[in-house]
This record gives structure tokens, C-alpha cells and sequence, in this order.
């Protein structure tokens, strides 16, 4: 499965070249224009349908189990960076409602936010993501009022219900980000159809350039290593088909064949 957004041009930072001196070897001098950096209000959205609830390959934990765990790590090393992000929740079933709608960068009451979140034993047949986008926009709108900007964290767990939305295409008020967790491809299911919707949504709202992650694989550390990609500031990305962390730690060969050195990029997601 494919697990990279197309490339766009979201996020990308201009450079201005300024001619060099040529008594130094003509090296051109390049200078990054100053941008303002803002602080990020970040609304987390988790899908609580009753996919959220199958069993990963850790014991006893599910896949909420999980996406609990990893917001926390999220908030706690979001805050340590900077402390003047703020977070709120909502849940997706049929639509997108809030679950904690003050954005707080309290780590106490998240943490009760978190730990509050449940989900449904039965499935709610569809996903419709109009109400999240509109939900967005409007807090997006207090955060530019405020400097900040507003970035919407979709963590998303159906393996046959592609996710749609009516929303026009002119509005990019905030960023979108994609944590999808799935089945493996099967005779019930179409992950890959899933995620395609999804990349479709991301590159329909996002302002900035927006990252999704998928894995099949149903282990936790994947989902937090994916999530801890996250971290990363919309204002300061690169488009997502050139970032290519994190590397795995493979020990090179001491000398390899062809001279050069090799290195090993982890493509798996």
C-alpha cells in the first residue's frame, strides 16, 4: 500500500539568492526569508467507531487503547517544545462532534480528555467529515485572530467505509493530518480505497502541507513512531514525499562493494 500523499506545494520556504562575489569563487549566498513561526492550536479528532476497538498485537490493548496513549506522548513532547500550544477534542461516527471543545494546553485536563474517550460496539456505517472541516474552520478563524494557527489530527480506523465531505475547495483554513490504522487487504475490506479518500480530503482542506501515516501492521510502536512525525510544525515541513525519517539503526558494512557509502532508508509504514 501506498502511504504517501501526492507531492504539493504546501509549507515549501522560498529562498532568495543573492549574487555571489566572485573574488570568493562566485559562491552564491542564499538568505531564508524571515516568517513568523505561530503557535498551534490543535484539534485532535478520534475515530470512535467499533474498528477502534480491535485488538492490536500487544495484549489486552486495542487500538483506542493505543491512540490514547499516543496523544499523550504527543501532547507532553508538543508542550516540552513549546508550551504555548493549546489541544481539543472531537469524535467521528456518523459525523464529527466535539468532545472537549476549550482549547487548553493544561496537560492535567487533557489527560482527563483523553482517558474520557470511548467508543461505539456498533458501526455507524458511514463517515461523513462536513461537521470536522466546519468545526475547523470556525475555531480556525479565533486562532488567526489570535496569531496562531489551527491544525485538525484525524486519527481514523475503518478498513471499508471511505470517509467523505462536501466542502469547497477555495477554503484552506487550517491543516489537516492523517493517522489511519486498518485491516490487512481482504475480501471484506479495501484499506487502499480508505486511505485514498483520505489523501483526497488532506490535500482538499489543508492550508499547509498536511502528513498521513497508515499501518496495518497493529503494533502500538508503529503508531507512536508515526505519531511523533507528527510533531512537526506545519510553517516548518517539507512536502511529505521528501522527508525520510525516521532511518532505521542498521550497522553499515565496514567496507561496501561499490565504494560508497550505503544508506539504508526505512520505507515500510
Amino acid at each position: 500500500m501506498s502511504s504517501l500523499p501526492k507531492e504539493g506545494n504546501r509549507g515549501k520556504m522560498k529562498m532568495e539568492g543573492i549574487e555571489g562575489d566572485a573574488s570568493v569563487g562566485g559562491a552564491g549566498r542564499y538568505t531564508l526569508n524571515p516568517t513568523r513561526i505561530n503557535s498551534e492550536d490543535i484539534l485532535f479528532c478520534v475515530d470512535v467507531d467499533s474498528e477502534s476497538l480491535v485488538e492490536m498485537k500487544t495484549a489486552g490493548v486495542n487500538r483506542l487503547d493505543a491512540i490514547k496513549q499516543a496523544i499523550l506522548l504527543f501532547v507532553n513532547s508538543k508542550l516540552s517544545i513549546n508550551t504555548d500550544h493549546r489541544f481539543a477534542f472531537a469524535t467521528l461516527s456518523k459525523s464529527a462532534y466535539w468532545h472537549r471543545k476549550e482549547f487548553s494546553g493544561d496537560v492535567e485536563s487533557t489527560i482527563a480528555a483523553v482517558r474520557a474517550l470511548s467508543a461505539t460496539t456498533v458501526s455507524s456505517g458511514q463517515a461523513d467529515l462536513t461537521n470536522l472541516f466546519r468545526l475547523a474552520a470556525h475555531e480556525a478563524k479565533k486562532s488567526r485572530s489570535q496569531n496562531r494557527i489551527l491544525r485538525v489530527i484525524l486519527i481514523y480506523c475503518r478498513s471499508l467505509i471511505r470517509p467523505h465531505h462536501q466542502w469547497p475547495v477555495n477554503q484552506k483554513l487550517f491543516t489537516l493530518d492523517v493517522m489511519y490504522l486498518h485491516d490487512k487487504p481482504g475480501p471484506d475490506n479495501c484499506p487502499q480505497a480508505v486511505y485514498d479518500a483520505l489523501v483526497d480530503a488532506l490535500e482538499h482542506v489543508s492550508e499547509y502541507e498536511g502528513y498521513i501515516h497508515e499501518s496495518g501492521h497493529g503494533l502500538p510502536r508503529t503508531l507512536f513512531r508515526f505519531m511523533s512525525m507528527l510533531l512537526c510544525h506545519p510553517q516548518q515541513r517539507c512536502p511529505q514525499d521528501d522527508c525520510d525519517i525516521p532511518k532505521p539503526l542498521i550497522k553499515k558494512s565496514a567496507e561496501p562493494a561499490n565504494g560508497e557509502d550505503n544508506v539504508h532508508v526505512s520505507t515500510s509504514r
